[in-house]
């Protein structure tokens, strides 16, 4: 149901990429189809001092509006990681028919935000002990997932999920992986600050899906949008 809600037009992607191609050449070859310009691997910070964070949360709309409002946050960007395929598209991601989960790559100041406050800011906009989906969202593809793209990343990570797990907060087991950071694929250009081009029905989706009112419900009020 809630899938008919989220948006179906159709982007063509230009020719694809290898994963293993040099910078330069993903970088041109986002341009040439209109796709915002990054870097399809999450190794590779803008420049020197930058930090990179990789976070599949369910819906991408509702992952990247929180990230981009975090001050020290310089972009976040939907797309798709996690699976084999090349330049994969929405419309096979959101249908299964590929191995990739939704997902936001951060770029971020860590003199101005830290990554375990990137972490807060995910815990706080999912509902971790849901193993099948992200809310309305169900199959593999909207499962969450941290992808640290350090050593150090997955040590905060996956100390940061025992955390929660110990805080008592949910009765159920935390089903969100912890996994090492890949290939990510940005998304369709339409797809791109979705909730600033589409304010209205993205509201409407993330309320609709459950999200808000979970949120509202563990963290409180003050805590949605965040």
């Amino acid at each position: 149901m809630f899938e008919r809600v989220r948006c179906r037009l159709v982007a063509r992607r230009g020719a694809a990429g290898l994963a293993a191609l040099a910078m330069a050449l993903a970088m041109a070859l986002a341009l040439g189809r209109g796709a915002r310009a990054a870097p399809p691997s999450p190794l590779d910070p803008r420049a020197a001092g930058e930090g990179i964070a990789v976070f599949a949360g369910g819906c991408f709309w509702c992952i990247e509006a929180p990230f981009e409002a975090v001050d020290g946050v310089l972009e976040a960007i939907s797309g798709y990681t996690g699976g084999p395929e090349v330049s994969p598209r929405y419309e096979d991601v959101s249908a299964g028919r590929t191995g990739h989960l939704e997902a936001v790559w951060v770029r971020f100041d860590p003199a101005r935000v830290s990554y375990e406050r990137l972490l807060e800011v995910f815990w706080r906009n999912i509902n971790p002990t849901q193993a099948d989906g992200q809310f309305a969202d169900i199959g593999p593809q909207y499962r969450t997932a941290i992808f640290a793209v350090t050593p150090a990343q997955e040590a905060a990570a996956r100390a940061s999920r025992e955390a929660l797990a110990r805080s008592g907060r949910f009765s159920a087991p935390i089903a969100t992986e912890v996994r090492p950071a890949g290939v990510f694929w940005p998304a369709e250009d339409y797809h791109q600050d979705y909730h600033r081009k589409s304010a209205g029905p993205y509201l409407r989706y993330k309320r609709g899906s459950g999200r808000a009112g979970f949120i509202e419900r563990e963290w409180g009020a003050g805590a949605r949008g965040r």
